[in-house]
């Protein structure tokens, strides 16, 4: 068992590269299932998610070589359709290898996808579209693998009930080698998404955004390798300009695209956080004076990401004045505020009125949790301090680190095997800026 000790305060002062996009690379290693040709994927993070997904590649029949941040895969002699265990139920994305053994070899068993706890998140999108495709699906609860075959996947004409990033990606990479047209509809827009198009495209995939939330397939029948580039995380970015602001210091971020964080810039400045573009691709994030409080509903893109709610509640700590957060995406993602109270933060939860929550909330609301909120109010200035802190999921936990960066005193945070799923080394790159952060195995305190 690792922990962080962390002696703060800290102002953050330097210079920081952001690593490629986890919910791309993800994905990418994905789609090398889809052909037996060498597949080279650039800018991929050193992540505990990316080496997970490598092991789901490598049981599947890939040879994988991760040097520096480049991934190559190739294919091995032989191959299964079977995902372990052990290996799928620790990720979330491990759920999305459905669509290409299901096109290419007629059958799938995978395990219950892991991940996160930060809602129900359920796969029943992913399923449905591909029986709408021709497959077979069954779970089956006495081994905890779902069962998946199909005699020749087709196309189909899919809406989604609600916006589902993972789900759209699912049924893309299904409908590639599918016989005929495949149509999607109420389809993601992220960039991430799009990323992904881009990456299938160079492999002979045949896609195109035809409307608002649409995105039709025509099925091919091989696809080839490719070299390929994936977008900087523009999660890790956010990530870095709340570290900058709420620790009232100056950070400079290298492979910056603040093209994909308009909700996110559009809030900081109306809270009064200084931010400027040096040139395409560097963006300077600073504290310029006191912050004010600024309320933000959380959307599917080009809205207020999920993600970047439980930082902006960090930076809500320490401006003039009461904000809320307004959760509409998930039904339990606020799991992190009962460690951010232990530090001292004013934190109250409460129910905002909304009609038809069914509609308006984009998870299945019959997952809604009794006693569970959907908001939150911060009233700040806080003076954060330190405290022994849990952490249950990868953005709460990065947020949590931050906290205790800019808290006063030494305090220790456990579970940071959550953080290490989608943040390259942050222990070192915040310490390159200022922090005293230190990774200790064992669990005494120290």
């Amino acid at each position: 068992m690792e922990k962080f000790i962390v002696d703060g305060p800290t102002k953050l002062v330097g210079n920081v590269t952001i690593a490629g996009a986890k919910n791309v690379a993800l994905k990418a290693l994905v789609a090398s299932l889809l052909t037996d040709e060498e597949v080279i994927i650039d800018n991929v993070p050193q992540i505990r998610d990316v080496h997970l997904m490598i092991e789901v590649l490598e049981h599947l029949g890939k040879h994988c070589t991760f040097k520096n941040s480049t991934i190559t895969i190739k294919k091995n002699s032989s191959h299964t359709c079977t995902v372990p265990l052990e290996v799928g139920a620790r990720l979330r994305t491990s759920s999305m290898v459905l669509g290409p053994l299901l096109s290419r070899y007629g059958k799938a068993i995978i395990p219950n996808p892991g991940g996160c706890r930060i809602g129900a998140r359920p796969i029943d999108r992913h399923i449905e579209g591909l029986k709408a495709m021709g497959a077979s699906i069954s779970y089956a609860s006495a081994d905890g693998y779902f069962h998946a075959k199909v005699s020749d996947l087709h196309g189909a004409e899919i809406t989604f009930e609600k916006n589902t990033h993972t789900g759209t990606e699912t049924l893309l990479l299904a409908a590639i080698l599918a016989k005929g047209t495949t149509i999607l509809h109420n389809a993601a827009q992220e960039v991430e998404v799009d990323d992904l198009i881009e990456l299938l495209r160079t492999m002979g995939a045949a896609i195109t955004r035809t409307a608002n939330r649409e995105i039709i397939v025509e099925g091919v029948s091989t696809l080839h390798g490719t070299t390929y580039t994936i977008m900087p995380d523009r999660n890790e970015e956010v990530t870095f300009a709340v570290a900058a602001i709420a620790s009232t210091g100056d950070i400079t971020v290298h492979n910056s695209r603040p093209q994909y964080l308009a909700a996110f810039l559009k809030a900081l400045s109306r809270a009064g956080g200084g931010w400027e573009e040096i040139d395409t691709d560097t963006t300077r994030y600073f504290y310029k004076g006191e912050l004010q409080a600024v309320d933000v509903v959380t959307g599917v893109y080009p809205g207020f990401m999920t993600d970047w709610q439980a930082p902006w509640a960090l930076l809500m700590t320490q401006a003039k004045g009461e904000s809320v957060i307004h959760e509409t995406v998930f039904e339990n993602r606020f799991a992190y505020v009962e460690e951010l109270k232990k530090m001292g933060a004013k934190i109250a939860y409460f129910d905002p009125k909304v009609k038809n929550p069914e509609e308006f909330y984009n998870f299945n609301w019959n997952d809604h949790i009794r006693g569970m909120h959907q908001a939150i109010r911060i009233t700040g200035p806080t003076n954060l301090h330190n405290a022994i802190v849990s952490i249950n999921d990868l953005r709460a936990g990065a947020t949590l680190l931050l906290a205790t960066t800019i808290g006063s005193g030494k305090s220790y945070l456990y579970g940071i095997e959550q953080v290490d799923r989608g943040y390259e080394h942050i222990e070192n790159r915040l310490t390159t800026m200022g922090a005293h952060i230190e990774r200790v195995r064992g669990d005494a305190l120290s």
